[in-house]
Order: structure tokens, then sequence, then C-alpha cells
């Protein structure tokens, strides 16, 4: 059993909290995506790819070509066309410590055709006998609020990781050391520091074999440098001081800003802004924001252990404002949504559960014939990268809840008016989200 550090688990005022992803145990065991041991890390070609793989530095990462199962390249609306309606569930941490929710998940998006992405925390892919090589900014060398693994779990992490990319999904960064409180926390940092923290995490990926000295694993099938497009900070702490770096990298979303309304996200310092959105919260008289902890910190006030009779009225509550999310968007001004979670098993793992019946909800509604998409960030960015300025402009004049007067075709042909209030949401616009939420 190992003892994780809570620190960050706080307030950021009304409508805003920060999460925190805590790190688990058990024992599990090493598979590939194919289910078999572990093997070699040598050349040949990889399963799900069409060449052999190149490796890259200390062969921990190698080239293998396009990664597979990718959508069909976006394509600009047509005057009249209505939006896709697009969702994207998230993953903080991204690490499989025992208890199995990462190939979980992993089988729950192949079952449904969908794709995800995962924020992988570097200091994840690192031993704690090495964790001197950390040297976090205003934070002592080798310190972390989140635990670092046992060699069986990042073992179990490369195995799921590289399954995840095989099987079309992201992975971006979650940083490494989640400083979220204290003279330490990232909201403190500068954009040179967050420049070593990014730096710091692709080196804890590119170079987990020389660090672990493992050498009968696979690589994993990816260049980092090439693959990470966007991250999401610790407790989204320090968005402001992370763009200008993360735009020098040439990042082309982040995913950091708490409390955004569901609306048409746009650029922020020239990289695309996808904050996790402030959502209907069933029964309650504020919005919760639109990942797990913050369902955890309405319901038992950051208690991960409250007491099981709550538990079955909480899961109902979380998934429904999970399908409420999805159906206020999708049948009023199309705007994206966007899910976060952490592999936890918080009072019981209800949080889980919950967001699989969501999940399953919004694929029935896509496997129904409904132009719904469920994508990665980077997939995302992908389609909005090849619309006309004008119609994401006209798109952003829709507000919550807010669906377009007399249909889509006459908004998106230029010739409607810019919307019209729905039932639930006032005039269009949204209620005043209360309470904690976090990420």
């Amino acid at each position: 059993m190992r003892t994780i550090s809570r620190r960050g688990i706080f307030g950021l005022g009304a409508g805003a909290a920060a999460a925190v992803g805590l790190a688990g145990c058990g024992s599990l065991d090493s598979s590939d995506a194919s289910g078999r041991s572990t093997g070699s890390g040598g050349g040949g070609a990889d399963p799900g790819t069409t060449q052999p793989a190149r490796p890259i530095g200390d062969g921990s990462t190698s080239y293998t070509g396009k990664q597979p199962h990718q959508p069909a390249p976006p394509v600009p609306l047509e005057p009249g066309e209505t939006p896709p309606q697009f969702v994207v569930f998230s993953w903080d941490g991204a690490g499989e410590v025992g208890n199995g929710l990462f190939p979980r998940f992993l089988d729950l998006a192949k079952q449904h055709d969908a794709h995800m992405t995962f924020f992988l925390s570097g200091l994840y892919l690192l031993p704690e006998s090495k964790k001197r090589l950390y040297d976090p900014p205003n934070n002592a060398r080798g310190a972390s609020d989140i635990g670092y693994l046992t060699d069986e779990h990042i073992k179990a992490t490369l195995t799921n990781v590289r399954r995840a990319w095989l099987e079309g999904h992201e992975i971006g960064t979650h940083f490494n050391g989640h400083f979220c409180s204290g003279h330490g926390t990232v909201a403190h940092w500068t954009p040179r520091q967050w420049r070593s923290e990014i730096d710091q995490a692709k080196s804890f990926v590119k170079q987990w074999r020389t660090n672990t000295g493992w050498t009968d694993l696979p690589s994993l099938p990816f260049d980092y440098d090439k693959e990470l497009a966007g991250g999401r900070t610790p407790c989204l702490l320090g968005q402001n001081n992370l763009l200008p770096t993360a735009r020098a990298l040439g990042w082309r979303y982040d995913a950091s800003s708490p409390g955004g309304r569901q609306t048409w996200p746009q650029k922020k310092m020239g990289v695309w802004d996808l904050p996790l959105q402030q959502i209907p919260f069933p029964g309650r008289r504020f919005e919760v924001l639109s990942m797990d902890y913050n369902m955890l910190a309405n319901q038992s006030v950051n208690s991960t252990k409250a007491p099981a009779y709550n538990y079955p009225g909480w899961r109902r509550q979380s998934a429904d404002a999970y399908i409420q999310g999805f159906q206020r968007a999708y049948e009023t001004n199309r705007a994206p949504f966007f899910i976060g979670n952490h592999f936890e098993h918080w009072n019981g793992g209800i949080y889980m559960d919950s967001v699989e019946e969501a999940f399953k909800h919004i694929a029935r509604e896509k496997e129904k014939g409904a132009d719904v998409r469920m994508v990665s960030f980077r997939q995302f960015v992908d389609w909005m990268d090849v619309q006309k300025p004008e119609v994401l402009a006209k798109l952003r004049t829709l507000e919550v809840g807010q669906r377009p007067a007399g249909g889509w075709k006459g908004f998106m042909s230029g010739t409607g008016a810019t919307g019209t209030g729905t039932a639930g949401s006032p005039a269009g616009g949204q209620r005043t989200a209360a309470g904690p939420s976090a990420a």
C-alpha cells in the first residue's frame, strides 16, 4: 500500500476548485496492446502499424509512421450545414496503478469506436529510486505532491500508454509533480519554469529505458516531441504563464481553464483554449465543473471514502450531470463538450461508473445516427483549424443552451438570426455556478 500526499485539494472560489489525481495501489500484469506478455524492445514492425519501428534516442520511443485509427481528414462546413457535436473524454495522470481503470476505458472506447486524450504525468514513468532526476521549479529536488509509482505500475502504465496510442488515442501531458499549494505551486511558475517542467516531463517519457534499465519491454510507438500537442495543468492553475511557453513550443491547445461555459471556444495567446465546463448539477441550484473530482467535492466535501449509503444517489446525480451537459449542447448550440477524469476508485468507484454510463449514453446517440464525434482534443482542433474564421465567429454568437432561430440551415447560410433561448437556460444564458469545482 502506497501513501499518497493529498496536498492541493482546495477551493478556488465561487464556481471553481482544485482537483488532484491520487495514485492508487494493487497488483496487475504487464501485457502489450495485443494482451501478450511484454517482450523485446528490438526492431521489427510494431503491431498496428505498417512499417518497422525506428528507435529514437535510447529506444524508449520510436517512429512507427502515421498513427493508426485516425478519422478522415476534416473538411470545412458547407453553407447551411449543421456542425457536428464533438465530445472529448480526457484523463489526468493516466497511470495504471493496479485498479484496472486504464484498460477498462480503453476497452470501452474500442467497443464504441471512440477516441480520448490521456494527459500523462511524466513522473509516472520515473522510478522513485531516480527521483532526484526531477528538479521541480520552486520545490526541493525529487519532491512531488503525487506519489511515484512502483516498478510494476510503471510497466503497466507503459503497456497502456502504448496500447492507447496504437488504438488512436492522444497522449498529452499533465506535467510532473502536481504542485497546487504553498510557495511551490504551479500558479506562481514563470514561462521559463514551465519550460523546465515540460522539458523534464518529456525527458521522463523519452528516456524511461535509461532511467529504469529495462531492456525487455517494447518502446513507445511515437515521437513524443511530435505527439505532444497540449496538456492540462495541475488544479487548473498557472495557465497565463504557461501559454507563452506552449505557443513557443508549437502546442495547439491547452485544456487548463477552469469554469468554462458550454460555448464554442477560441484561441488565447495563439493557442486553442479548451476549458472544463460548467454543466447542470441535478437537484442543485448551481452548476458543476465537468470533472469527476468536482462531483466528489460537491457531494462529499472532498472525502474519497464517504458513507456508502450515499453512493447510489451520487452515482445517479453524476451520470445525469454529464448526460444533461451533453444533451444541452447537442440540442442547442452544438458547442463541444469536454469531460475530465482521474483513474480513481473514489467513493467506491461511483465516478468511474457514472462516466462510463454517460459515455455509453453518448455513444448510443452516435450509433443511432446522430452526428456525434467522440474524439481526442487534438482531433477536435484538427477540425477547428480547417473551419473558416467567419463560421467559427458565427458559432460563438450562440450562448449556452441557445439554438439558432429558424434552424441551423438558415443560421449557417448567413440568413438566420443569432439564436433563441431554450427551456432551462433563461434567455439562452447560463445559471450562476456556485460551490467547489476542480481539475
